[in-house]
């Protein structure tokens, strides 16, 4: 039986109320109990206890109008599509729909020009996101700041190196198109470059960038382990500075209700395993509905 099956599964004796839904915290701990000889892990802390602090902070974002009413306008014909789908195929068949959903709603939050719709394009709508990233950046950077900054949309990165060119601001970028993965670390960890721009597939594992001091999460992910991946590109052994972390969060949107919903299952997992960490969201349809519902 695999471990989140037997998270559900209840003890002998007991109600059938699970530890996730119930938060019985007492099961969770019997159930810790239980798995812990089957466990062998070693947390970063206890092989590097030497490294650095590194403090995290989410950065809350107001919407403009012309944006905002972009983003409910896909909200509501989303919800209703959704909602139709699970009604006529069930959960499990509709993932389809769901993700583009999610996927619409979450471009909207970076930028409405990533959703290439003719009603988005109308309205004109300039992303708050943007521009409080282009606020943070030439300051840390005028403060000798050495930046990582991820997202998970190259095209947004485009939008991005094209704020940088207009402010004449210098970069190198690594996305899953780029050919010579070697020469923009080489620039970036040597100090010539101070600001890298990585999308999270290509980046997010098996680089050593510890020049950084400074890792920006233009766009949140529902899986907490891989922004934490992400971010340990700074945070790793030969570190010696202290990493600060920012992510930035649109404010009533799908951004902050997937906060809400990773810390929950984040919870979870960690209360298990005994540590923090996280595992990909298993979302269940009132999962769903809360993401898609008005704020």
């Amino acid at each position: 039986m695999r471990l989140a099956e037997v998270a559900t599964q209840p003890p002998m004796g007991s109600g059938s109320v699970s530890i996730e839904k119930g938060g019985d915290l007492e099961r969770q701990a019997m159930l810790a109990r239980r798995v812990a000889p089957f466990l062998l892990r070693r947390t970063k802390a206890e092989v590097a206890s030497d490294l650095p602090p590194k403090t995290e902070s989410a950065e809350t974002i107001e919407m403009g109008e012309a944006q905002r009413a972009v983003y409910e306008g896909i909200r509501l014909a989303m919800h209703s599509k959704v909602r139709q789908a699970i009604a006529e195929r069930g959960l499990a068949r509709s993932g389809i729909i769901i993700l583009d959903a999610l996927l619409k709603l979450r471009q909207a939050c970076c930028d409405p020009r990533l959703l290439k719709l003719a009603t988005a394009k109308a309205a004109r709508a300039k992303s708050a996101k943007l521009e409080r990233l282009m606020e943070m950046l030439p300051q840390m950077l005028e403060e000798g700041r050495r930046v990582l900054l991820f997202s998970q949309f190259t095209s947004m990165l485009a939008l991005i190196e094209a704020e940088l060119a207009e402010r004449r601001l210098d970069y190198v970028i690594l996305t899953g198109a780029t050919r010579d993965r070697v020469g923009p670390v080489e620039r970036f960890q040597s100090g010539a470059i101070p600001l890298f721009l990585i999308s999270l597939k290509a980046g997010g594992l098996g680089l050593n960038l510890t020049a950084a001091d400074t890792v920006i999460h233009y766009d949140p992910w529902w899986n907490p382990a891989v922004e934490d991946q992400a971010t340990d590109r700074a945070h790793r052994i030969g570190q010696d500075k202290a990493v600060f972390a920012h992510r930035l969060i649109t404010v009533g949107t799908i951004e902050e209700k997937m906060e809400t919903l990773k810390a929950r299952k984040k919870a979870l997992v960690a209360g298990i395993l005994g540590a923090e960490s996280g595992r990909a969201l298993k979302m269940s349809e009132d999962d769903v509905e809360a993401l898609l519902a008005p704020v």
